[in-house]
């Protein structure tokens, strides 16, 4: 049995930061009724098309859910939603500001009717002060919680090349939802989870933050490098591939400098003879260190940080990491069904086996409709005239 199987979940959801929470809890065994906008559904379906014409954000966050249509503006939705909620312990919704409380599924008005039921709204800012009502899409939230300030070159700022606000967002109201689901199995009730991206970003950027603490200097933006450790960061090889090393102590440095860079009279020079120093002296050290890996391959560099137990990686493609030997090894990828065939999934973290999750299919949009709607007690007469009306 898997740890959240006979829990059913009710979204109302697009773009990334619910699906992503939502399909979570469909790997651990929940019912997950995904409810699509009738004829587009989901915005993020044509985010683009290149998973065999399906959209990449879409395939990532929804497999093993329910797609039932439904244009939550006519007559008969507010009955639909109703009877989804009577047998639902959990409703998620990342909606626009206040649109769950105009269709009457805020917390406040559900939970007199349905007492246990858990309520997690995921919004841009939160359910009250100054930006309630302003929009948030990643980059913009990214921007807002200072990490791009601190992200990119010296001379340009850059964000994360993921969604990792949306992402933060998702993976926060995932562990309220879960915990919540505990603290109903104690008092019987359910509660209202407010989970803001801003917020969740701004947790996640809590070390820069005390780096910066009483208006202390923010760590400088170095690229793909540690802004405050030295060296740690990309170096170019002489096959033109590029390895990622990081050294955490003067130990390390020590050992670096006699076993990799066969050099151990660095370890001694002034200019290197602590992290502040090298940090602040990092052009000149780069420059040794980019001379030495010059007429080395990367597979020659790997094997010597290596051998002195140098924390390293190489720089992968995403090509490279389809093909990456310790998933291969570790058998993290199986298969899942979409609409468009078959394609490969990596396993959860943490999940030790296929056999201990979920992994179901991608819905196509409207998949369940009829059956959800038949399993509420909808005749085939009736599913039919909502059809013909355009209500699913």
């Amino acid at each position: 049995m898997r740890p959240l199987e006979g829990i059913t979940v009710v979204t109302l959801e697009h773009a990334i930061a619910a699906p992503f929470c939502t399909r979570q809890l469909a790997d651990l065994g929940a019912r997950v009724i995904k409810v699509e906008r009738p004829g587009v559904g989901d915005f993020a379906r044509a985010y683009d098309g290149r998973v065999r014409g399906l959209a990449s954000h879409f395939v990532w966050s929804n497999r093993s859910k329910e797609s039932l249509t439904l244009d939550v503006k006519h007559a008969e939705a507010a009955a639909i939603l109703s009877r989804l909620l009577a047998k639902a312990d959990v409703l998620v919704q990342n909606l626009a500001p206040g649109a769950a409380a105009r269709l009457g599924l805020a917390y406040d008005a559900l939970s007199r009717q349905h007492p246990k039921l858990i309520v997690c709204d995921i919004s841009g800012y939160g359910a009250d002060g100054p930006y309630r009502d302003k929009k948030a899409y990643d980059l913009l939230i990214q921007s807002e919680s200072g990490f791009v300030s601190i992200t990119g070159s010296p001379d340009q700022p850059a964000k994360a090349g993921c969604s990792i606000a949306d992402i933060a967002a998702g993976m926060y109201a995932y562990t309220n939802i879960l915990a919540a689901l505990i603290e109903r199995g104690r008092t019987g009730r359910g509660k209202a989870i407010d989970v803001s991206m801003l917020e969740s970003m701004v947790e996640w950027m809590s070390y820069p933050l005390y780096y910066a603490f009483d208006g202390a200097e923010p760590p400088p933006r170095a690229g793909a490098a540690h802004a405050t450790i030295y060296p740690y960061g990309p170096f170019p090889t002489g096959d033109g591939k590029t390895v990622m090393l990081g050294l955490q102590n003067e130990r390390e440095w020590q050992v670096f400098c006699a076993k990799v860079l066969g050099k151990p009279e660095l370890a001694s020079d002034a200019r290197f003879a602590s992290n502040a120093k090298r940090v602040a002296s990092r052009d000149a050290l780069r420059a040794l260190i980019v001379a030495e890996f010059a007429d080395l391959t990367a597979e020659q560099v790997v094997a010597r940080l290596d051998e002195a137990q140098i924390a390293n990686a190489r720089v992968n493609t995403m090509a490279d990491v389809w093909e990456h030997p310790q998933l291969k090894a570790r058998e993290r990828w199986v298969h899942v069904d979409t609409p468009a065939g078959p394609i490969p999934a990596l396993l959860p973290p943490g999940v030790p086996d296929a056999a201990s999750t979920r992994m179901d299919a991608v819905p196509a949009l409207g998949q369940h409709t009829n059956a959800i709607l038949a399993e509420l007690g909808y005749t085939e007469s009736a599913i039919a005239t909502l059809a013909s009306e355009k209500a699913i």
